[in-house]
């Protein structure tokens, strides 16, 4: 078989010749092999592998992140759901490399929202992981959103990238054409040269997946160009997915790329290892839970006794956070969760006590127990499955 010739124009325009016999020379660009600006994918666990806070949540009547990391269910008066992270076994989300999705079952209806309900759901992301778009300069760059999305409810919804920085908005719109069929969705935004992403930890951008509302959202008309936010139009598009029992709706495969393409010339999803994608997860929610088998117990903290009653402890974390979390455990409410455990003794407690935390660790005293041995040295330890660790930096 003869060889490809090597084109020395082509090496100087990066364009890529074709095999002999081929018709014409692509770019990268068009070939979907464009050089991406980020050495990582720009949204954390678009493939939906994390899911820290467990894989299933029912009877949902309020905001919160559910399952899947990173996706966050904002709900206000539309609906009672159940949120899980549902393993997929065939579809073409499935054939695209895609195990793991976020999805939402409607368990009670609201067909009439008032006029101030709303529903979707929302991906939050830091200022400084944003200067590649160059937003707010005369050399800003366009956004391109792709997803899998699937829902037995067809019709026409929208997706919002507002703009917290700059109080600015723009929208696009996607057709579910196929009940209950996985379908790949390539979403355009158009590069915005007014107000720039600030450059820290703190919120910039939202991606917010309308899916139901009153009319103090519906009201208006989905911007194609950036403008200063108006609620009305962010879901002048509505699926009323909120309106049946029968309703569901799932995504994943969700990637943010810088530039402009189709569907032809998409750069394929980042996929990292589950260990990456966990790490970096991890810096705006990392739970501990208890996982050990045979008898042995998972450890919460290492620490020693300030007297006989009552004990201190600390742990660092695997990653520094965003911020400062929130920390919070699981209430035995009764039961015992957590052990002070010394090398002869073991003192049994329901909750753990939180006195302070930072980016790198947290601190917990306890007291109000029995049989301590001032300046012990002990470990804090979760001795139920049902207890757990939380620390929180969410955006």
């Amino acid at each position: 078989m003869a060889l490809s010739k090597i084109d020395v124009a082509n090496m100087l325009t990066g364009a890529t010749p074709v095999a002999n016999g081929g018709t014409a020379a692509t770019t990268l660009a068009g070939a979907g092999l464009a050089k991406r600006p980020n050495a990582s994918p720009i949204l954390l666990n678009g493939d939906m592998a994390v899911a820290q806070r467990g894989t299933s949540t029912t009877s949902i009547t309020s905001a919160g992140y559910y399952t899947c990391d990173r996706f966050k269910l904002n709900r206000d008066g539309i609906g009672t759901w159940t949120v899980i992270q549902e393993s997929l076994t065939s579809g073409e989300a499935y054939n695209n490399g895609f195990r793991k999705a976020f999805r939402m079952d409607c368990t009670s209806a609201t067909a009439s929202p008032s006029a101030d309900n709303n529903l979707s759901v929302i991906v939050r992301v830091e200022g400084q992981d944003l200067q590649l778009f160059k937003k707010g300069t005369s050399n800003a760059e366009k956004f391109t959103l792709a997803f899998w999305v699937k829902s037995n409810k067809t019709g026409t919804s929208q997706v919002n990238l507002r703009d917290n920085d700059n109080t600015r908005l723009i929208s696009a719109t996607y057709a579910i054409s196929s009940a209950n069929t996985w379908e790949h969705k390539v979403l355009n935004f158009a590069a915005d040269t007014t107000g720039a992403f600030d450059n820290d930890n703190a919120l910039s951008l939202q991606i917010e997946w309308f899916l139901d509302s009153g009319t103090d959202f519906s009201s208006g008309t989905a911007p194609t160009a950036w403008e200063a936010a108006n609620n009305t139009d962010r879901n002048a598009n509505n699926l009323a997915l909120g309106n049946s029992t029968d309703n569901d709706w799932a995504i994943t495969g969700v990637q943010l790329e810088v530039g402009e393409y189709t569907s032809s010339t998409l750069p394929p999803f980042q996929h990292e290892s589950y260990g990456d994608n966990l790490k970096r997860c991890e810096r705006y929610c990392l739970q501990l839970e208890h996982d050990m088998t045979g008898g042995n117990e998972t450890q919460v903290a290492i620490g020693w006794a300030y007297n006989t009653s009552s004990a201190y402890g600390f742990r660092d974390f695997a990653v520094q956070m965003r911020t400062q979390p929130t920390m919070s455990s699981a209430d035995g409410d009764g039961t015992n969760y957590y052990r002070i455990h010394t090398n002869n003794a073991a003192s049994l407690f329901e909750q753990l006590a939180f006195t302070s935390s930072s980016k790198r660790g947290y601190w917990i005293a306890k007291t109000g127990l029995s049989s301590l041995t001032a300046n012990q040295i002990h470990t804090i330890e979760m001795v139920n499955s049902n207890a757990y660790v939380r620390a929180d930096a969410e955006l």
